[in-house]
């Protein structure tokens, strides 16, 4: 297979790339559920460390029994194995694989010198083993680096989808995070839809989980746009969206999400404020775009064409007011085609989490 390298200073390039062609996210960090189930070996620094969301840190006048502190995974020296290794498991159902990052902050010395990625499909499965002979290359063997972010990025996105990855690194030390880009397979519910008259079950199409991305936002100076698209109602203010102060009349901020599949019915929408107490949006609106059967389904789904000022926007939720620390639901019940959702929160502010549920 073919790699893309993007150091530090490309990141944004890499980051730009994975989400226009592929629709890609962080398949094993912690907050889509992304988990360590096993690994070689942890003495210095435990490989949970890896799927942290936050950019690792360093205290160099913190020690442990084992030795220094590292925010990151580490293992003994001297290897007698080809490699050390972790195995986890992806937050999401299964993801097709587009590239990865690995990322030695702090680690200058004592930095893996290689790493590579393989992995199997398993839905069933928690744990599995090491030497299962399922394992498949997905990234190839790489050089990291000291103290650095690199990215690599494949040539094109795998046919195959994985449940379960090995990071490999030859042949120890250390690696402060991991980050693995995939395009998220909806489940089969939302691809053959959910059931058939009353009896459908609305599934959250905006659900990271189930392959929505945020694609293009106003502003997110004090959190991401991606944070509305994730499980649960987070913890506080920082995992959410939140954007700058406004000054000028007439002020109004968006993002615009792609769903994981193309609804034919919306049966409601929440926005939750949540954490969000005295910086709230006053107002908020929602609408609906069809990007056509195509757009953001399969493995093969690139990011649509669209614009929060595209002329095809028409409207599911009118201008409502909103309030602090709350799901606010609005009931749509209406049957058409949506591929692309625009919240615009008026005039500024944060809220936590959008859903958008119907089939």
């Amino acid at each position: 297979m073919a790699l893309t390298l993007f150091s530090h200073e490309d990141a944004d390039a890499f980051l730009s790339a994975v989400t226009a062609r592929h629709l890609a996210v962080d398949v094993v960090g912690k907050k889509l559920g992304g988990k360590v189930l096993a690994c070689s070996d942890e003495w210095f620094a435990a490989a949970a460390n890896l799927v942290e969301p936050r950019a690792p840190v360093r205290d160099a006048t913190r020690f442990t029994h084992a030795g220094a502190w590292y925010d990151g995974w580490e293992t003994r020296r001297h290897n007698t194995a080809a490699y050390d290794w972790v195995i986890l498991r992806m937050g999401v159902a299964a993801a097709h694989i587009v590239g990865c990052e690995v990322d030695t902050a702090f680690f200058n010395g004592n930095h893996a010198p290689e790493i590579a990625v393989q992995a199997l499909y398993d839905e069933d499965a928690d744990d599995v083993s090491e030497d299962d002979a399922r394992w498949t290359d997905v990234i190839g063997r790489t050089a990291c680096g000291p103290s650095q972010r690199q990215f690599m990025l494949r040539d094109a996105m795998t046919d195959a989808k994985y449940t379960h990855v090995k990071l490999q690194m030859f042949p120890d030390g250390g690696i402060a995070r991991f980050r693995l880009y995939g395009h998220v397979v909806p489940p089969a519910a939302l691809l053959r839809g959910a059931g058939a008259g009353a009896a459908r079950a609305p599934l959250d199409l905006a659900s990271v989980c189930h392959g929505g991305v945020a694609l293009c936002v106003s502003d997110q100076h004090f959190g991401s746009a991606d944070n509305l698209l994730l499980p649960g109602r987070g913890h506080d203010m920082s995992d959410g969206w939140e954007t700058s102060r406004s000054r000028e009349p007439g002020h109004v901020d968006w993002v615009v999400v792609q769903l994981g599949g193309r609804a034919s019915h919306v049966a409601r929408v929440v926005v939750d404020t949540a954490h969000f107490r005295g910086n709230f949006p006053q107002y908020i609106t929602v609408h609906g775009l069809d990007a056509g059967a195509d757009a953001g389904t399969g493995a093969g789904a690139a990011a649509a064409a669209v614009a929060a000022d595209d002329a095809r926007w028409f409207e599911l939720v009118p201008k409502s007011k909103t309030g602090p620390d709350h799901e606010h639901v609005y009931d749509v019940a209406r049957d058409a085609h949506v591929t692309h959702v625009k919240l615009t929160i008026i005039p500024d502010g944060g809220v936590k989490r959008v859903r958008v549920y119907g089939w």
